[in-house]
């Protein structure tokens, strides 16, 4: 039904340890007439069958695979059967309110993401092949929430991240079907929030947070807290939330600081929040100098790394803030810190705080190591698909 390529001898080690790619190194040959999206069958060096994916003679991962073990039959019944799977999933895992829906390869739909809030849906798609499919995919998403009484009101396309390039193709974005209005309401873990979904980051909110969140909010009663990096305020609402006497947060978008200060009177929250809009590794060496210090301090960067070629000096920028971070939180308080890169693996982050801690002459206590939400899976063999972590720690004065 499908053309064959074939991989040479050894190679798809990755592939049979789980992974879900097969890179152009490892191909040995391939059926005449293969286009770049196509979806192929691939084959062992012996023939034996591996999997079906889809085809990118432009990528360096040149396929992406749909389905292993049995061969695929029926393209439009393998969608649907993955959609309504990973539906199933979050139903069982998580708050769906707003949630994300498909998680790519972890979700069997590589290159897809989909972001559900509340009645609007936000795709990106990463990848050529899975981009020929997103309509079918689109309309299987409303059909299996409608099923669940859920109505779907607008689906607006985000995809604008550079790796479209490596992909040969451009950034798309923009309304799947008629157009409404991207400012959507939500509401998670009791905080209302105000997402824009065409000009907000990423998707338009970081859900994959959901539940780091909601711990940061059980630890912040009567606290006095810094949250660096807020974007919209998503932490610092939180603590404000869970009985905060006060929030600084602080962000060097002006657009973001302004969405986090229209969330924080949404909440009726604006009594217990101060913002400031500037640049956070200046920021934190002026609140050192100034003495000041606080009960918890959350720090959820950007990823520094988007590359192993960059891990290096991502180190230096995680520690620098990290150090700063642990000399403003008082004795015996806590400290919140993140690393949203899957090239910063948690051996990686645990050495680069031991680093920080050690030259801010603190020892720490770990209360929690966490990791993404449940609708962001881990997908065991797929490395990328675990990327977020999140250490909860006690700052203590060395004794």
């Amino acid at each position: 039904m499908y053309k064959s390529v074939n991989l040479k001898k050894g190679e798809g080690r990755t592939l049979k340890a789980g992974g879900a790619w097969i890179f152009d190194n490892e191909i040995d040959s391939e059926d005449i007439g293969i286009a770049d999206g196509d979806i192929v069958e691939v084959h062992d060096f012996d023939g034996y069958y591996l999997g079906t994916g889809f085809i990118n003679h432009r990528s360096k991962i040149r396929i992406r695979l749909l389905c292993r073990r049995n061969r695929l039959e029926d393209l439009d019944t393998l969608l649907e059967k993955r959609v309504r799977d990973a539906w199933e999933y979050r139903k069982k895992t998580v708050d769906t309110s707003s949630c994300r829906i498909i998680f790519g390869e972890a979700d069997y739909l590589p290159g897809l993401v989909a972001d559900k809030f509340e009645d609007c849906i936000v795709i990106e798609s990463l990848a050529l092949g899975i981009d020929k499919l997103k309509l079918q995919i689109v309309d299987r998403l409303k059909k299996v929430l409608q099923e669940d009484g859920i109505r779907i009101r607008g689906v607006y396309e985000r995809s604008e991240a550079k790796v479209r390039e490596l992909e040969g193709m451009s950034p798309s974005k923009g309304f799947i079907g008629e157009p409404f209005d991207t400012i959507v309401e939500i509401k998670e873990n009791g905080v209302r929030y105000k997402v824009d979904i065409e000009d907000g980051q990423k998707t338009g909110f970081f859900l994959d947070q959901k539940y780091n969140r909601l711990e940061v909010q059980k630890l912040c009663r009567n606290a006095k807290v810094l949250d660096c990096f807020t974007h919209t305020g998503s932490f610092a609402l939180n603590a404000a939330y869970g009985g905060a006497s006060s929030v600084l947060a602080a962000d060097i978008s002006e657009t973001a600081i302004g969405m986090a200060r229209e969330n924080a009177r949404l909440n009726s929250l604006e009594d217990r929040m101060g913002f400031y809009c500037g640049d956070v590794f200046e920021l934190l060496p002026k609140l050192i100098e100034k003495q000041e210090s606080y009960d918890v301090v959350i720090l959820d960067p950007p990823a520094f790394t988007k590359s192993r070629n960059s891990v290096k000096n991502a180190a230096k920028g995680y520690k620098e803030i990290n150090l700063r971070g642990m000399k403003l939180v008082r004795n015996g308080g806590i400290l919140c810190t993140c690393s949203c890169s899957h090239f910063m693996d948690p051996a990686s982050f645990y050495e680069v705080i031991k680093a920080a801690a050690k030259d801010a002459h603190k020892r720490i206590r770990q209360i929690q190591f966490r990791t993404q939400s449940p609708d962001h899976p881990i997908l065991w063999g797929v490395s990328e698909s675990e990327y977020l972590k999140f250490l909860i720690l006690q700052v203590c004065d060395e004794v």
